[in-house]
């Protein structure tokens, strides 16, 4: 019976490289060129700082839409971040130009790589907190950038590549190994950062745009994300090497499951761009959907953020905006027409009263000139003589009924001044059939009689 030998599933790792690397550093450093080494690194940083600033000024410039040197810069946190990413870029290209084009004694070749290999995560670090990742995320992304880059511009040491894919293991016919794990993690870190860094530059680009309204401008930059996440997805399975042709056997299945549960999330996200499209519901505009209502604050790829008077942010999917009746206060204008119903007495000076309603309406500030508004004598009701003032104002997302409250006001303060009397409800009730006055003492001569009986009865002992 013969035996096998056991495969090992992580490979031990050739240290012999620090024997090379005590063996260069003992060797006699070439100090002139160790000079020039240190001489183009800082030339390298001081030039590659002023061109990052021009530059970045002029990237903000740009974004401002003002070539005016004087006028502050508006997007002062984009001017920041964008000059020390492109410092760092410049200084990483310089130093690996000079680097591959001349062959550097050990000691000055590795003082540029570590220079080099600093840039680089330097530039991917501010890159990464420029598109709100997080902290960790930037920092280890930050360091496995810069120990590919030494260990790959240092010569005598193995390449950090070649010592993460030692350790592996073996699955049927393929190999994984620690390297493809990294390989992931960091081709989906910067993915996502290229994806929200095209779509801030898309949102600049439209933002400039005047001849976009803010539904426009959300369309496009909506559309925008969604060829991004494609493309993405698209350049992350090539440059992972991932063969969609393993998967062809589950693909059908998945799809199907990836059908039923995001059936209603694709509906919603079709559904928003829809709505944008035809610009039905727009950002700002005010509408009522069943019991609520408000102003649009956001349309967004599943739900439509919509703020009421008392603050609350209800979340409606975009799919019931679709399939629901939708009250649009705003569609095609925002001039909305409020009716304010009045009633007076009957022996009010009725002249009077029109001329007071009329100064209610005269110079306030929400109330449109034309259409003019108008007080109407509408009907004569059970107590009072009914008026109506209608009027049209320009901004429902204000308050239509914080408007209705202030005319009011002002209608109460000027009839009280003049002594018109606003009516309320009076009534008289009738009995047909009154209560003689002799059946209304008989209870009580009852109740007499049986406490005067009560009173005479001994108590047992």
């Amino acid at each position: 019976m013969t035996t096998e030998t056991p495969t090992e599933i992580v490979q031990p790792v050739d240290l012999g490289m620090l024997e090379k690397l005590r063996e260069n550093l003992a060797a006699t450093v070439d100090f002139v060129e160790l000079g020039i080494a240190l001489g183009v690194v800082v030339v390298t940083l001081f030039v590659s700082h002023l061109i990052a600033k021009a530059v970045a000024r002029r990237i903000a410039r740009f974004v401002d839409g003002k070539d005016d040197d004087d006028v502050p810069v508006k997007y002062q946190p984009l001017l920041e971040s964008s000059s020390t990413i492109l410092r760092y870029v410049l200084v990483a290209i310089v130093l690996a130009a000079a680097l591959t084009g001349w062959k550097w004694q050990f000691v000055s070749e590795l003082l540029i790589g570590f220079m080099l290999s600093f840039s680089a995560a330097f530039a991917v670090q501010a890159l990464l907190r420029a598109v709100n990742l997080g902290f960790w995320t930037a920092i280890a992304a930050s360091t496995a950038v810069f120990a590919f880059v030494v260990t790959a511009s240092v010569r005598d040491v193995n390449s950090m590549s070649s010592l993460l894919d030692q350790a592996g293991f073996v699955i049927g016919d393929h190999r994984y190994s620690l390297l493809t794990l990294v390989n992931i993690v960091l081709v989906g870190i910067f993915l996502l950062a290229l994806v929200r860094l095209g779509r801030r530059a898309a949102s600049l680009l439209l933002s400039r745009n005047k001849e976009l309204d803010d539904g426009q401008r959300l369309l496009g930059d909506k559309l925008v994300m969604v060829v991004l996440i494609v493309a993405a997805f698209f350049i992350g399975i090539d440059l992972l090497g991932i063969d969609l042709t393993a998967f062809a056997v589950f693909s059908g299945a998945f799809g199907l499951a990836i059908g039923f549960g995001m059936q209603k999330t694709f509906g919603n996200l079709i559904a928003g761009i829809i709505l944008l499209m035809d610009r039905s519901i727009k950002p700002g505009d005010v509408i009522a959907l069943g019991d609520t209502y408000g102003w649009v604050n956001k349309i967004g790829t599943r739900a439509v953020s919509i703020i009421t008077r008392d603050g609350k942010e209800h979340l409606i999917p975009n799919e019931n905006l679709m399939t629901e009746e939708v009250e649009n206060w705003s569609y095609s204008s925002k001039n909305v027409r409020v009716h304010i119903p009045v009633g007076v007495s009957y022996s009010s000076d009725m002249e009077l009263v029109q001329e007071l309603l009329r100064k209610t309406l005269d110079d306030h500030g929400r109330i449109l000139k034309r259409p003019a508004p108008r007080v109407l004598m509408t009907g004569f009701g059970d107590s009072s003589v009914d008026f109506e003032l209608r009027c049209w104002i320009r901004d429902p997302e204000g308050g239509v009924m914080n408007f209705k409250s202030d005319i009011n006001k002002r209608i109460w303060d000027l009839f009280k001044e003049n002594d018109i009397e606003i009516p309320f409800p009076q009534r008289d009730i009738n009995f047909r059939n009154p209560v003689p006055e002799q059946e209304k003492r008989k209870p009580a001569a009852k109740k007499t009689a049986r406490r005067s009986r009560s009173s005479k009865t001994p108590k047992k002992n």
